[in-house]
């Protein structure tokens, strides 16, 4: 069986997990998590990196020190994670949802403005598979309207918009280390803050809102509760397995470039013939190359062509539900019908094994198998 996903182990991640181990330090904001605070703060030039249990948890975050609450509306996309919603809508906000662009898959940007009210109070975008939203035109719309946008940037890590690294446009963005991610170290996240005035508050909260983190920089004699906050702070020895990682991007980025490249290449003249979609990168979009998909002609055509696969031992899958046509979306008044160019695409898309361990002759098995479907 060749894989959908394996988890990549760095040369110096067992080592550097045992360091971590034999430390006097393995709670959370030890060594090795600073030493990544450090790296992600100057590859990005984000003003603070903050790790965190899960992406989920720098969403959650996220909501938090804006403040949402009860009542607002936050324009977000349907074709996504329900960790995007469920940051604000744990908060009692609602989601408004926006279609999807027929070409990146992201957030259509032309959609936003007429959804913008006096309850918006943020603008989560999605950069899907690691390519950049239109972030110029949303920029505008957020200084127009004086509405902070927010970027889940669960699948961007290192990629760019127009030279300007993805996860840096926002007031804050979100990453993930999940294990199926380019960089992991099994669960993890980060919340990038790229205003400062967030940056207090967003240790406050992560520090069970106390001022902790004021405590150990000398600030303050003693620390004590000050806001409301949660624990959102991993272990130092995911932070030593995720710096082992992150050491070694340029090779991983190189790497994936070789097997997304190697993908399209042998696929771009077999996909038109049977009326298949391949992934459609703007020139001014560097990807951070965390999947290729492929959009079929339909769902019955998907649902063959992946069965065909497995039954080739090759495991694929496709990807999100849209989130306005489940139980929780009918709740908010959304129905089958309303985004049909997400609902069309959820129905169509499948994603191929990706992952930094994909051996070259795994990779062409697929390729030559994939070549043999017929439909």
């Amino acid at each position: 069986m060749i894989d959908f996903n394996k988890p990549y182990q760095a040369q110096k991640q067992k080592e550097y997990v045992l360091q971590a181990m034999e430390s006097s330090h393995i709670s959370g904001d030890g060594p090795f998590t600073k030493k990544c605070h450090q790296l992600l703060e100057r590859e990005l030039g984000a003003e603070k990196v903050l790790l965190t249990t899960n992406c989920t948890h720098a969403l959650e975050m996220s909501a938090l020190l804006l403040g949402i609450k009860e009542d607002d509306e936050i324009i977000t996309p349907s074709f996504t994670f329900v960790s995007t919603v469920n940051a604000f809508v744990l908060r009692g906000a609602k989601p408004v949802f926006v279609d999807i662009r027929p070409d990146t898959l992201n957030m259509d940007e032309s959609q936003i403005e007429e959804k913008i009210t006096d309850k918006t109070k943020a603008i989560y975008v999605v950069h899907y598979a690691g390519v950049g939203c239109e972030m110029d035109v949303i920029c505008k719309l957020s200084e127009r309207y004086g509405i902070p946008v927010i970027e889940d940037n669960a699948h961007g890590l290192f990629g760019k918009y127009r030279n300007k690294y993805l996860g840096t446009f926002g007031s804050m963005a979100a990453q993930s280390f999940h294990e199926t991610k380019n960089f992991s170290c099994g669960e993890g996240g980060a919340l990038i803050i790229n205003k400062p005035d967030y940056i207090e508050m967003a240790e406050i909260i992560r520090e069970k809102g106390t001022n902790r983190s004021r405590f150990f920089r000398g600030q303050v004699d003693k620390y004590t509760w000050v806001e409301a906050g949660s624990s959102y702070l991993p272990s130092d020895i995911l932070a030593a397995m995720l710096l082992s990682q992150l050491e070694e991007r340029a090779f991983i980025q190189g790497k994936r470039e070789t097997i997304w490249r190697k993908y399209f290449k042998n696929l771009e003249n077999w996909a038109p013939e049977l009326d298949v979609q391949l992934p459609k990168i703007p020139d001014y979009c560097e990807q951070s190359y965390h999947m290729f998909y492929m959009l079929m002609p339909d769902l019955e055509t998907r649902e063959k062509f992946i069965t065909f696969l497995r039954n080739n031992d090759i495991y694929t899958v496709f990807h999100y539900i849209p989130l306005h046509t489940s139980r929780m979306g009918a709740k908010f008044g959304y129905k089958q019908g309303d985004l049909p160019i997400t609902e069309s695409v959820s129905d169509r898309l499948v994603r191929l094994p990706f992952y930094n361990d994909l051996k070259a002759e795994e990779q062409a098995t697929v390729i030559d198998t994939i070549k043999k479907f017929e439909h």
